[in-house]
């Protein structure tokens, strides 16, 4: 890791060098379809913990128990408590 401005000057220079010599392969072309797919799913997969944020705090102000949440939600009554609590405190 460079320390002294000059070693920091001459780093730059060398990535400079790297970012100007560099030559796509197409090996290290992306998907432009499958990268907008993975976008959209984690975007709908937050938008679904946020919806189960909202449906657990609602759960919990309706005095369900951890035990009762974690079963609908596939895992146990502590670990919904671990997961959730802070979120819908």
């Amino acid at each position: 890791m460079p320390r002294t401005v000059d070693e920091i000057l001459q780093h730059a220079d060398e990535l400079a060098a790297r970012f100007e010599d560099y030559e796509p392969r197409a090996g290290d072309e992306l998907d432009p379809v499958a990268l907008a797919s993975l976008r959209e799913a984690v975007a709908e997969r937050s938008e679904a913990e946020r919806h189960m944020v909202d449906a657990v705090r609602q759960a919990r102000a309706a005095g369900l128990s951890w035990s009762a949440i974690g079963g609908f939600v596939g895992t146990s009554g502590e670990a919904a408590r671990q997961r959730y609590s802070s979120r819908v405190a």
